[in-house]
C-alpha cells in the first residue's frame, strides 16, 4: 500500500518533489536550528537534481531514489559533523569569554575578612564572590580555581 502511495507522489511531482523536500527541509533547519535537517535536506536536492538527470532511465524507480536519498543523508550527515568538528579555530586568546577563569592567578588583598569559608574580593572593577580559608581583613590571596561565578582562593605567600 505504501509503495503505492509513494509510487503515485513520484509519478506527480516528478523530480521536482525532492527539490520541495530539500527546500523544506532546509526552512525547518532555520526555524529549528541544529546543524541536522541542513544535511538531509542536501541530500534531497542532490536527488532531486539527479532525478531530473534520470527520470526517463527505468531503473530509476521509487525504491532506487529512496535508496540514493538515504545513502547521500548519511554521507551528508557524517561529512559535515567532520566539517564542524575540524572548523575549532585555535585562539590566541582561549579566556577571552572565560571570565572568571581569566582571574586564576591573580591576587589580591582582603577588603573584607573570609568567615566560614565565604567572602568577597575585588579584582579591577568588579567583586567577586569567593570561597577559601577564614583569613582576616588585609591578608594576601590568590585565587586559585573558578567555579561558575565563584572564585576559590588560597593565602598567598
Amino acid at each position: 500500500m505504501s509503495g503505492g502511495i509513494l509510487e503515485a507522489l513520484a509519478g506527480n511531482l516528478g523530480p521536482w518533489g525532492w527539490w520541495i523536500l530539500g527546500l523544506v527541509l532546509l526552512v525547518a533547519e532555520l526555524a529549528a536550528p541544529g546543524v541536522f535537517l541542513i544535511w538531509i535536506g542536501m541530500a534531497a536536492i542532490v536527488v532531486g537534481a539527479l532525478s531530473l538527470a534520470f527520470w526517463t532511465g527505468e531503473w530509476w524507480t521509487w525504491q532506487v531514489q529512496l535508496l540514493v536519498f538515504g545513502l547521500l543523508s548519511i554521507v551528508f550527515a557524517i561529512g559535515g559533523r567532520r566539517i564542524y568538528a575540524g572548523s575549532s579555530s585555535h585562539t590566541d586568546e582561549p579566556l577571552l569569554n572565560k571570565r572568571s577563569e581569566s582571574l586564576i592567578g591573580r591576587t589580591a588583598v582582603l577588603a573584607e575578612p573570609i568567615a566560614e569559608g565565604r567572602g568577597r574580593i575585588r579584582l579591577d572593577d568588579t567583586w567577586w564572590p569567593i570561597i577559601g580559608p577564614d583569613l582576616p581583613q588585609g591578608a594576601r590571596v590568590r585565587v586559585v580555581e573558578a567555579h561558575g561565578r565563584d572564585l576559590k582562593v588560597a593565602e598567598a605567600p
